[in-house]
């Protein structure tokens, strides 16, 4: 008898250890989520900057990584507020970097952090610089910056009315600015709806419809800055 629990014993020893050694398996770290880094801030050119020199030494917040990974930063140049267009991108592994550009040019930058893994985070705000000219005595304004509706918003069924509003800025800070502002339902915008001095327009809409407006900003010189079309509807 004794001998037969014996080999009882031995036989299952190996099943003991099979099922001790499987308990080991499938718990290991867990899964590390790559974050994007943080968005930094401008720092200068200050925002509507006239600078006289056109090599500038552009700085900006340094960006922040959950993930304690390196940051790399890209810096984008545009000829519009939207930064529809990019003419020119420098990057830099700190968060300063000089910068070489055309002189008598109004430019509107940006900067976005990318980690090493390759994940970026959101863009800066946008600010607007110029660059002066040789031998310019004036300089033309930025173009305007939307304030409200914002570009493509939907309004609610029940407006009837819309304050278009904005604000101009020129690096000539003397000079004073008066605005063309255009509103129509047709992309084109060819006619002139309002001259005015006010960054405020109200129109009159109607449901079920989509607008289209923009602002050219003059100063008291006559230098003038062709504005973006912005578009908003009234469900």
């Amino acid at each position: 008898m004794r001998k037969a629990i014996k080999k009882i014993a031995l036989f299952s020893l190996p099943l003991f250890v099979a099922c001790g050694g499987g308990s080991s398996k499938g718990g290991g770290e867990p899964e590390v989520v790559n974050e994007a880094p943080s968005k930094v801030s401008l720092a200068y050119p200050t925002q509507d900057l006239l600078c006289i020199d056109n090599t500038i030494a552009f700085d900006w917040s340094d960006a922040t990584d959950a993930n304690n990974d390196a940051i790399s930063y890209k810096v984008e140049f545009s000829n519009s507020r939207d930064m529809a267009t990019i003419i020119k991108t420098e990057t830099a592994s700190s968060s300063t970097k000089s910068i070489n550009l055309d002189k008598g040019v109004a430019y509107y930058w940006r900067v976005t952090a990318t980690d090493s893994k390759g994940l970026s985070g959101e863009a800066s705000s946008v600010f607007a610089f110029y660059t002066k000219g040789t031998g310019e005595a004036n300089n033309a304004p930025f173009t305007a910056e939307l304030i409200s509706p914002a570009a493509e918003s939907a309004l609610d069924a029940s407006t009837v009315s819309v304050d278009l509003k904005w604000t101009g800025a020129d690096s000539n800070t003397d000079d004073t600015l008066s605005y063309e502002v255009f509103f129509g339902q047709d992309a084109d915008l060819t006619d002139v709806t309002s001259s005015q001095d006010e960054e405020l327009y109200n129109v009159t809409v109607a449901t079920g419809k989509t607008y289209y407006w923009k602002v050219n900003t003059i100063d008291n010189s006559g230098a003038k800055s062709i504005g973006q079309v912005w578009s908003f509807s009234v469900n």
